[in-house]
């Protein structure tokens, strides 16, 4: 192994393992946001008997193994959540290590980071129906950087004004002829920071996955639960899911769908 292979282990570790304990803290920010809790004081406990934690009792992954997902104390289960959002983000950090750190690591960063920021606006959407602007600020910055880095800020620019003015539409228009709010105001926000970020041409895929598979899921939960038409689901889970395959598969993702018309156009 030669001294740059070496370091890039290293760094793949490093992020692996930074991850799953942003992740961990990722938890807190998940459960305490939208209950507008202070993400310091307490410390972490169980919320059923209020057992302060220690510091085995937070180890990421490992201790919600070791401890089969139950309180250490009245042994109350614990949400697995809690392990995946400490896997999932160790493991995005990871990919955006692996698939950025060569080319810029301060774009890496960036990107790891926006993850980190998707993970919350999923869990709290999905639960709470919220996307809080520090969120979509985080967006946002990262796509500042990737102007920074690629220099293509008018393609960043022109995908910022178009997510923000079809989402702005969609909304009034929702309003007008719905007489209610199809979207929150704040998917609108985050539409225009995704566009930001992601540019254009990736934006446009990446609302494309988040409708269809918005769409699928509608039908199964509607064909399965019989919900009632009212009901109100939250597109927020569906707009990071889209963003994250955006921002890390978005130009292969691109370039095989080009090479493909393009071999199905030549005879």
């Amino acid at each position: 192994m030669n001294p740059q292979e070496f370091v890039m282990v290293c760094v793949y570790i490093l992020a692996g393992l930074l991850g799953l304990c942003v992740g961990s803290f990722l938890n807190v920010v998940i459960y305490r946001l939208p209950n507008e809790m202070s993400l310091s004081k307490p410390g972490s406990h169980c919320t059923v008997c209020n057992y302060s934690l220690k510091w085995y009792d937070n180890i990421p992954v490992l201790s919600y193994l070791f401890l089969g997902g139950k309180c250490r104390k009245c042994k109350a289960p614990i949400s697995p959540r809690y392990m995946i959002v400490e896997l999932l983000n160790g493991l995005l950090w990871l990919a955006c290590a692996a698939l950025f750190w060569k080319d810029s690591p301060a774009y890496a960063v960036a990107a790891a980071v926006v993850c980190s920021s998707l993970i919350c606006i999923f869990f709290i959407d999905l639960e709470h129906m919220l996307i809080f602007n520090r969120f979509t600020l985080l967006v946002a910055a990262g796509g500042v950087v990737a102007i920074i880095v690629n220099g293509k800020w008018l393609e960043h620019l022109i995908g910022a004004v178009a997510g923000g003015v079809v989402f702005l539409g969609l909304y009034y228009g929702a309003i007008a002829i719905l007489k209610k709010e199809g979207l929150g105001f704040g998917d609108v926000k985050y539409a225009a920071a995704a566009g930001l970020l992601l540019g254009w041409q990736k934006f446009i895929l990446a609302m494309l996955l988040a409708s269809v598979a918005a769409a699928l899921v509608m039908i199964v939960i509607n064909r399965v639960k019989d919900a009632d038409k009212q009901t109100e689901y939250p597109f927020g889970p569906f707009l990071a899911v889209g963003t994250l395959v955006g921002l890390l598969a978005g130009d292969a993702i691109i370039s095989w769908y080009i090479q493909l018309l393009l071999g199905n156009t030549i005879v």
